[in-house]
């Protein structure tokens, strides 16, 4: 499957954290993230990630545009609620596409602890029939 990896500044430890935690379950996946993110969890897992612009810089519209053609089956956005962004509508955007097509997405550490267990029993595998 197709899984996606974004994280705000604040965030990227976090990111990085969940991503040793998980890279068992990660590895046998195809893993896309934005520029920082992606060299930054690369770094410390060295997991294969395909890399996107930064997310300000067109990252978050090449993700977008993966979602919006099924080509995105999870997402797990670490976000930084208390911190304003110039960029949040790209934000908002993201979260909407992901709700049209029905893409899994985790914006905490919580939601992306449950959808990474459920990707690994397989819970995901409806995925599979959209594309």
């Amino acid at each position: 499957m197709n899984i996606g990896l974004v994280a705000h500044d604040a965030k990227k430890k976090l990111m990085q954290n969940f991503c040793i935690a998980y890279r068992g379950i990660l590895s046998k996946h195809n893993l896309y993230a934005t520029e920082t993110t992606g060299i930054l969890v690369e770094n410390v897992t060295n997991l294969s990630i395909h890399k996107y612009l930064a997310g300000h810089l067109g990252g978050k519209q090449q993700l977008g545009s993966q979602i919006e053609h099924n080509q995105m089956d999870l997402l797990i956005f670490f976000r930084d609620p208390l911190t304003p962004h110039s960029h949040e509508p790209d934000v908002n955007d993201i979260v909407k596409l992901c709700d049209i097509y029905n893409i899994p997405i985790a914006t905490n550490i919580a939601t992306a602890e449950a959808l990474i267990l459920a990707l690994d029993r397989g819970d995901l595998d409806w995925r599979e029939m959209y594309r």
